[in-house]
């Protein structure tokens, strides 16, 4: 029998703080460069992500040159980075700027804070890019559809399409002043929650949406709960076919990301054999 090939080790990227903005009340852009990401690519994707690596507390160091596996094998677990997943809002590999955008709830989280306080010239460390989708130039429309933790997301992939390109997008956020400009002349339906549960406007527009003749290529991605209703709309209602569809929950309420991450692919796999059971019951 074959030996399996050893695992290559995964290299964190280093960069630096360059510069920081407040786009919406909820919204704070960091733009990250520096020699430490001449190794850094992203491609095609418009939902390209990092996992940002944050010590667990201040008052903890690690030695350089940085090293995650060494990391892993010398320290204790409670001592390893902890990640953080965002997206790659724009990526200029010219300049090398990378542009992630981070959702902020107050003193709550890690990502939102550290993103508030942090100034230029600080060093922040991360591993990727990952991703999967980008707008499928030969389908006939795009849907597309998430909350303010999809909107970098969304916001790339508008802006990925062509001008004149068919388009429903849907973002749901607290209220007008969480609308951002978008570099697109596709039209947003920007749709304020106000007090009403998450999620609950997004479901109610995409299941109140007249879908037009042809072959959707839509994204959805949000709170779970709200991604499973949208699930079960497109899937089974809709019967828009799995390969057609880059569907994912990217956050739970009452879970902060360690927990949703250690759940994730037992509830999506959950999800969707319910869904297919559903499917199969009417056929």
């Amino acid at each position: 029998m074959a030996e399996r090939p050893a695992r290559k080790p995964r290299r964190a990227h280093s960069a630096q703080v360059v510069r920081t903005e407040r786009l919406t009340p909820h919204m704070q852009r960091v733009v990250l460069g520096g020699e430490g990401l001449s190794q850094f690519t992203a491609g095609t994707h418009t939902d390209h992500y990092v996992k940002l690596l944050f010590p667990p507390n201040e008052g903890i160091t690690y030695p350089e040159p940085f090293d995650l596996e060494r990391i892993r094998e010398e320290l204790p677990r409670e001592q390893w980075p902890v990640t953080r997943t965002y997206t790659v809002r724009a990526w200029d590999p010219e300049v090398r700027e990378l542009t992630l955008d981070f959702v902020l709830h107050g003193d709550e989280g890690l990502a939102g804070p550290w993103a508030m306080r942090v100034r230029p010239g600080d060093t922040v460390r991360f591993m990727g890019p990952g991703g999967a989708y980008a707008p499928d130039p030969d389908a006939d429309w795009h849907l597309l559809a998430g909350d303010e933790s999809a909107l970098p997301a969304i916001a790339a992939a508008l802006e990925a399409l062509p001008d004149g390109a068919d388009v429903r997008a849907f973002i749901e956020v607290a209220g007008p002043e969480e609308e951002q400009k978008i570099n697109s002349d596709a039209e947003v339906v920007w749709l304020h929650r106000g007090d009403r549960p998450v999620g609950e406007a997004l479901v109610e527009a995409v299941r109140a949406l007249p879908f037009p003749q042809g072959r959707v290529h839509a994204f959805v991605h949000g709170e779970a709960a709200c991604v499973k209703e949208l699930r079960r709309l497109l899937r089974i209602e809709h019967q828009v076919p799995r390969e057609d569809l880059s569907i994912s929950g990217y956050w739970r309420l009452g879970h902060n990301e360690d927990g949703w991450q250690a759940s994730k692919r037992d509830w999506n796999a959950r999800i969707e054999a319910e869904q297919e059971g559903a499917d199969a019951s009417a056929a």
